[in-house]
C-alpha cells in the first residue's frame, strides 16, 4: 500500500482558525506529525491509534534537525501511512514547507499542500490590527527576522522606504537590530510598532511602541517568541478593533472537571467567551454491558406510564438499546416522558422525543414535589439510571406508585493527570474551578489526594448546585459561587457575572 503525506497549515493559534480540508486530513491520518506552534486541542480530532509525533522546534533547541523530519516523514509514508505533517499558521510562509515538499517529491512520495492562515494576517487581527487598511496601508510585507545565513543582510534601505505594513516572524531575538537598522536606512523613530506575543491564544499578549523604545517596552513586559512584530500605521487602529482581548472570559483559565464525552458544550462556551478551558475529566461513563433487565424492560415498556431520564447518559444508552433491540420509539406511546433538566430534554429532542414535563428546579426534592400530585397506586414509573445516583427519589416515590429502577451506567475515575492539576494550582494561574456533580468532587480530590485539598482554598470554586456544593463543604472547602439555576449555562452565568464585576 502506498502511503501520502499532507502538508498543513494548522493556522495562528487558535485551534477554530484550522481549514475544514485540515481538519479532514487529521482525522484520517494514520500518523501526525506536529510542531511547537500548532494547538495540541486539535491532536484530540486524531483518530484512535494515530500516532503522534511531535517535531517542534524553539530558538537554540530543536526536537529534530530539519533534515531528520525530512526523513521521518518519508519513512511514515512508505510504511504505506496517511500522514499529516501539521505546522503552526501556513506551510509555505516561512514554515519549511517548500522543504519538505521539494524533499518528497525527490523520495517519489504522493503529498498535498493545504494551506493555513498565516501568523502574518490571522495573528495581527486578533490584536486588533488590520495588516491593510486604505487611509493607512496599501501593501504588507512579511519578512523573516532569522536568515538561513546569519552573515546575509536585508535589504533595509528598501524595507524603509516603502509605505505599508512590514511584519516581521521569528524576530524577537534581532529585535534591537530591526529597529536600529530601519530607522538608520530613514524609518521615522516614531513609527509605531506592536509585538503580539502568542497570538490569537488565551494567553495572547501585545505590547505598542514605537521604533524607538520598542526594545525597551518589551523587554519591560519579558515579551520571547513566539512573537510577531508589526510596523506600520495601521498598529494605530488597535485601540478601536481589538474585539479579542475584550472578551469577556479573555485570559481566564477555567477547569472543566465533567467527562470528556460531556463537556464539549462548555468548553466550546468558554472558548467563545475568550477564555481557556483546562479540559481534567474527572469521572468516566462505563455503561452496564449485557443489561438483561434493562433488554427485559424495554420489551415490556408498554405497562409503564412514565418513564424519567435524569441525564443526558440515561437518554443515549436507553434509546441506543432500544434501537440494537429494534423496538420502536412509539412504543413508548402511553408513558410520559420526564426529562431532569434542559440538556436531559434536548438530547430526548435530538432524538424525536419531546419530554412531556420538565421540572423547573434539578434537584431530586423538586421533582418529587412536583409528581406526587399526579400520580396514584395504578401507575408505574420507569427510571433507567446511574448506579451511584441518590435514593431519595426512588425511596419517596415508591410510597406512592410502582417504581422500577434499572442502573444503566456507573461513573467512574476519570482520565484527568493529576501532576498536570497540582503544577496549576502551585502556579496559582487557574481562576476558576467547575463542579457538575458530586461524583466530580470526589473524584477530583481522589485524583489530587487529600494531602493537597489545601491548594484549593484560594481557588474560586462554581458548583453547578446544592447538592453539589454540600459534598463541597463535606471536604472543608467553600463555595465561591453556585449556581442560580442548576444547569452548565446556569455555571457559565455565575463566572460571567463575577468577571463582570472584576
Amino acid at each position: 500500500m502506498k502511503g501520502k503525506v499532507y502538508l498543513v497549515g494548522a493556522g495562528p493559534g487558535d485551534y477554530k482558525l484550522i481549514t475544514v480540508k485540515g481538519l479532514e486530513c487529521i482525522r484520517n491520518s494514520d500518523v501526525v506529525i506536529y510542531d511547537r506552534l500548532a494547538n495540541d486541542k486539535l491532536l484530540d480530532e486524531c483518530k484512535n491509534k494515530c500516532e503522534l509525533i511531535y517535531v517542534g522546534k524553539e530558538s537554540s533547541n530543536h526536537t529534530l534537525s530539519q533534515d531528520k523530519i525530512n526523513q521521518l516523514i518519508v519513512s511514515k509514508a512508505k510504511e504505506g501511512k496517511v500522514v499529516t505533517r501539521l505546522k503552526g499558521g501556513d506551510p509555505y510562509v516561512f514554515g519549511r514547507g517548500g522543504e519538505e515538499g521539494e524533499y518528497l517529491l525527490e523520495q517519489e512520495v504522493d503529498f498535498e499542500v493545504v494551506p493555513g492562515i498565516t501568523s502574518a494576517i490571522g495573528g495581527l487581527c486578533y490584536a486588533g490590527i488590520p495588516i491593510t487598511h486604505r487611509d493607512y496601508a496599501s501593501s504588507f510585507h512579511v519578512i523573516t527576522g532569522h536568515l538561513k545565513d546569519e552573515e546575509k543582510e536585508l535589504n533595509w534601505k528598501g524595507l524603509s522606504s516603502v509605505d505599508g505594513t512590514l511584519v516581521f516572524l521569528m524576530g524577537m531575538s534581532n529585535l534591537k537590530s530591526i529597529c536600529e537598522n530601519l530607522i538608520k536606512e530613514g524609518k521615522d523613530k516614531n513609527t509605531p510598532v506592536a509585538i503580539i506575543n502568542w497570538a490569537t491564544r488565551y494567553n495572547q499578549k501585545v505590547v505598542v511602541g514605537n521604533l524607538g523604545n520598542i526594545k525597551e517596552k518589551a523587554t519591560k513586559e519579558d515579551i520571547k517568541s513566539p512573537s510577531l512584530i508589526v510596523v506600520g500605521e495601521v498598529v494605530r487602529l488597535r485601540d478601536k478593533l481589538n474585539f479579542f482581548e475584550n472578551k469577556i472570559l479573555f485570559g481566564k483559565n477555567i477547569v472543566v472537571t465533567r467527562a470528556r464525552s460531556q463537556s464539549s458544550t462548555l468548553v466550546d462556551k468558554i472558548s467563545e467567551l475568550g477564555g481557556n478551558c483546562i479540559e481534567f475529566p474527572t469521572i468516566k461513563i462505563n455503561e452496564t454491558k449485557d443489561n438483561k433487565e434493562l433488554e427485559r424492560e424495554i420489551e415490556d415498556i408498554e405497562k409503564y406510564t412514565y418513564i424519567v431520564f435524569t441525564s443526558q447518559n440515561s437518554v443515549q444508552i436507553f434509546l441506543d438499546k432500544m434501537i440494537k433491540m429494534q423496538k420502536d420509539f412509539r412504543s413508548m406511546n402511553k408513558c410520559k416522558i420526564i426529562a431532569v433538566g434542559p440538556s436531559t430534554a434536548k438530547s430526548l429532542r435530538d432524538r424525536g422525543i419531546v419530554p412531556d414535563f420538565v421540572p423547573n428546579k434539578y434537584i431530586p426534592e423538586y421533582i418529587l414535589e412536583s409528581l406526587k400530585g399526579e400520580l396514584n397506586e395504578n401507575d408505574n414509573i420507569l427510571i433507567p439510571r446511574a448506579s451511584e445516583a441518590r435514593d431519595y427519589l426512588i425511596e419517596n416515590l415508591s410510597k406512592i406508585c410502582n417504581i422500577k429502577e434499572i442502573k444503566i451506567y456507573e461513573t467512574i475515575l476519570g482520565e484527568g493527570k493529576k501532576e498536570q492539576i497540582i503544577k496549576l494550582l502551585d502556579q496559582k494561574i487557574i481562576n476558576y474551578i467547575t463542579f457538575t456533580s458530586s461524583s466530580t468532587v470526589k473524584n477530583f480530590i481522589s485524583i489530587i489526594g487529600k494531602e493537597n485539598i489545601d491548594k484549593l482554598k484560594n481557588t474560586k470554586l462554581i458548583s453547578i448546585g446544592p447538592v453539589t456544593s454540600k459534598t463541597i463543604t463535606e471536604f472543608g472547602l467553600n463555595i465561591y459561587r453556585e449556581a442560580k439555576n442548576y444547569t452548565i449555562d446556569g455555571i457559565l452565568e455565575q463566572i460571567i457575572e463575577d468577571s463582570r464585576r472584576k
